[in-house]
Formats: C-alpha cells, sequence, structure tokens
C-alpha cells in the first residue's frame, strides 16, 4: 500500500506549509516569522533575510534585526519596505526595530478571512490528493493487481486519512484565529 504512505507523506507537507504560511500572518504580537518571506537584495543576489541578520522579539511588541554586517542595514530596511509587511522599519544605523501596532478589530476580523482562505486552499489541496490516490487505487485494481475487497478497504482507509487531515486543518486554523482574535 504505497499509495497510503505517499499520501500520509503529502498530507504532512501540505499542512507544515499552512503552518508556515499561517507563521506570516500579523496576530498583532511580534513573532520573527513574520520576516521568514524577506529577501534582501546582498550583493545582487537575493538572500533570505533570516540568513543576513539574527531577528528576536524582545517585547510581545518589538522585533529586532540585528544584521551579521553593519554594512547591510540600509539593504534590510529596504527590503522589508518592499516586503510590504505593514510595519515600518526603524533604522538606527546598527539595528533595525519593528514597532507591531496593536490591530483593530475590523483588522483581526479581516485576517481570520485570510487564514479560512489559506485552510480552504490546503483542504482543496488534500482533497486532490484524495482523487490521486483512489485513482491509484481503483487502476491497480483494474489491472487485477488487487482485489476487489481490497480495494474497498483502500478507498476506505484514503478517505479516513482525508477526514482526518482535513480536521487537523480545521484545527490548526482555528488555533490561528483565536490567536489573531485574542485582545
Amino acid at each position: 500500500m504505497a499509495s497510503k504512505k505517499s499520501l500520509d507523506e503529502r498530507i504532512e507537507k501540505t499542512k507544515e506549509i499552512l503552518k508556515e504560511n499561517l507563521d506570516t500572518v500579523r496576530a498583532g504580537r511580534a513573532n520573527p516569522a513574520l520576516l521568514n518571506k524577506v529577501t534582501v537584495d546582498y550583493y545582487g543576489t537575493p538572500t533570505p533575510l533570516k540568513s543576513l541578520a539574527n531577528i528576536s522579539a524582545p517585547d510581545p511588541r518589538t522585533l529586532l534585526v540585528a544584521p551579521f554586517d553593519p554594512k547591510s542595514v540600509g539593504d534590510i530596511e529596504k527590503a522589508i519596505n518592499i516586503a510590504n509587511i505593514g510595519i515600518t522599519p526603524n533604522n538606527d544605523g546598527k539595528v533595525i526595530r519593528l514597532a507591531i501596532p496593536a490591530l483593530t478589530e475590523e483588522r483581526r476580523k479581516e485576517l481570520t478571512k485570510t487564514t479560512k482562505k489559506m485552510g480552504e486552499e490546503a483542504k482543496v489541496a488534500v482533497r486532490n490528493m484524495r482523487r490521486e490516490a483512489n485513482d491509484d487505487a481503483k487502476k491497480q485494481e483494474k489491472n487485477s493487481e488487487i482485489s476487489e475487497d481490497d480495494l474497498k478497504e483502500m478507498l476506505s482507509d484514503i478517505q479516513d486519512t482525508v477526514d482526518k487531515a482535513v480536521k487537523e486543518i480545521d484545527e490548526i486554523i482555528a488555533a490561528k484565529d483565536k490567536e489573531i482574535l485574542e485582545v
């Protein structure tokens, strides 16, 4: 039952990607993951910010970006502005501070819609994987590699796996929405 194992692996990968994407959604408190998608043009090469600087959250409302190379402060500040994360960087020549503003109720609701959309995209991906796994199982039965009873069992296992994954995705989204709506 190689298709079930690959289905499980692909579902896990989808959930990991969803969690990474949710980390970039600003929930009103400082989280270094907000800057994960920021790339800096460093000596002509697009480089991830976390490769060029130490990113920390000294308090719940501030992110501190301390570049390893002090000459790159300007490039990093420019990259953060270009990334359009909704936070203006403050550069003191050595480090960059990002003050995370408190979210308005309206903005919180907007963010929960965004997280729900991300969750739906993950569920669609999982359902597509289910269709592919079902097609593989039906092909195996058609080629007489497995019996009709084995096919029914495989389809049932695939469905159980997908149902469990969809439930887990819903839980991940619910936890992120709770974090966003927390004042």
